[in-house]
């Protein structure tokens, strides 16, 4: 019986998470093959951080490949001499948040014990993608591999550049991409900062600050000036929402439910986050029963919102923004860039601050923080650009990334599925909503294996079946 090969073009998370779950529930004859340039597979934009201030946004007892391993990354984090080293790690509630860079080496260690005992042959090949061709994917070493089925697993683009900061590209104080290696290395510990963007990039930026000794003044702004709110602390049962309760299928009428649901919660004492929580669980669901008028609403309108609600910080990296807010370092504002140029050394910014007049800003760094360019995924990299352009995929309409079907196929130029080519993790979020959390991620990912391999859904994804594939 000849192999059949599945190759996954890209080894970050997602990645990382479908070969796994292949290997799992795959049989003998099967060969899977992540092609990734880093040296160790799970290490994506989030994940390959070693800044020791960087740490998961939510408590190890919640990161986990499946739904049938609840704990197992808390238990091999505390159990890990790296536990007794991080002193941080340990919440007041009990709870871990360890260093980001620690998942990435649980979930590596997870693709080597299945590369070990796994009927299904299990290969991390260290090249770089850069075209697909009949069945053959071909890398920038040269190399030709061919594939039966191929799954891309490409999802965060570097940010984009805002146009009115392009004066400044190349200038010694513009930090564009802040996950460069050794980005801030240059940040002297006096510098004056402004950053763009205040999500969860901004809070890692100001806390690798902090942790450097830094000194300087830090001005953060966005449109909002919404800061991310902190993680929910104590032990609570999850507060399970009626889904069976007439719901008009708008944001706007979301956006009334939640509101009241919040009021409600709030009455039996019980924290808002419970409620977001479980809309999450149920976001993918209730996505793909709006209109694509309505999505595109939702995303006008109520996505910052969402998502500081949302993406939540550690209490670590939230305690930091809360110390230096009280001391006057940190200043976070809702504003917007007018302009910005050279000014000897340094640079010049024109701020709009909300309902007031336009201020000037001289500072030492711009940091921008604006998070990746997702409506660029397309242009980001050789291989999708030249699929793109061939109009094997297309984006979606949303332009959040890959447009695909309800079971992770992409569509062509002409709306067709291609049953040989799928996508897994955010870059299908435009089909699945909610679909940049790891748990989501995570689901995604055994679902999509599942789908490869012609084998039910699991219990942990069968709500989300068919046109709500999880």
């Amino acid at each position: 019986m000849s192999e059949k090969h599945i190759v996954i073009i890209g080894g970050g998370f997602s990645g990382t998470a479908l070969a796994i779950h292949l290997a799992r529930y795959g049989q003998a004859g099967l060969k899977v093959s992540v092609i990734e340039p880093r040296p160790q597979l799970a290490q994506g934009v989030a994940y390959s951080t070693e800044d020791p201030a960087h740490r998961i946004n939510v408590p190890a007892s919640r990161m986990q490949l499946a739904g049938d391993e609840e704990g197992a990354f808390d238990r091999w984090f505390r159990s890990s001499p790296d536990f007794q080293a991080d002193t941080d790690a340990l919440w007041h509630d009990g709870t871990v948040y360890p260093q980001r860079g620690q998942f990435a080496r649980w979930v590596n260690e997870q693709f080597r014990q299945q590369k070990h005992y796994s009927a299904v042959k299990l290969t991390h090949i260290h090249d770089r993608a850069v075209s697909f061709h009949a069945g053959v994917v071909n890398t920038a070493s040269g190399a030709k591999v061919q594939a039966d089925v191929v799954v891309l697993a490409i999802s965060h683009p570097p940010p984009a550049l805002p146009a009115i900061l392009m004066s400044l590209r190349g200038h010694v104080g513009l930090i564009a991409d802040p996950w460069q290696p050794n980005a801030l290395a240059k940040v002297g510990a006096d510098d004056q900062v402004a950053i763009i963007g205040s999500g969860l990039t901004m809070s890692d930026m100001v806390a690798s600050l902090h942790r450097k000794g830094h000194r300087g003044k830090i001005t953060v702004f966005s449109r909002r000036g919404q800061l991310p709110r902190p993680n929910l602390s104590g032990n609570y049962e999850n507060r399970e929402l009626n889904y069976l309760q007439p719901q008009q299928p708008t944001a706007r009428g979301w956006l009334r439910r939640i509101r009241q649901e919040v009021t409600d919660a709030a009455a039996e004492n019980l924290p808002w986050q419970l409620v977001l929580d479980d809309i999450r669980r149920h976001g993918q669901q209730i996505w793909q029963t709006l209109s694509l008028t309505e999505q595109r609403r939702f995303l006008r309108h109520l996505r910052p919102w969402w998502d500081v609600h949302r993406y939540r910080i550690a209490p670590q990296v939230s305690a930091v923004l809360s110390q230096l807010q009280a001391s006057g370092q940190l200043t976070v504002m809702a504003a917007r860039l007018l302009a910005a140029d050279t000014a000897e050394d340094s640079l010049q910014l024109t701020l709009q601050p909300r309902g007031s007049s336009p201020e000037h800003y001289r500072v030492d760094r711009v940091i921008v923080t604006t998070g990746p360019a997702h409506g660029a995924l397309l242009n980001s990299d050789a291989l999708l650009h030249q699929l793109a352009t061939e109009g094997v995929i297309q984006a979606d309409p949303l332009a959040l990334g890959i447009n695909v079907n309800a079971l992770s196929q992409t569509l062509n130029a002409q709306g067709l599925a291609n049953p040989h080519l799928y996508v897994v993790g955010p870059a299908a979020r435009g089909r699945f909503g909610e679909l940049m959390g790891l748990p989501q991620v995570a689901e995604h990912a055994e679902s999509v294996a599942r789908q490869l391999l012609s084998i039910a859904p699991s219990s942990s994804t069968q709500a989300g079946s068919h046109e709500h594939i999880d």
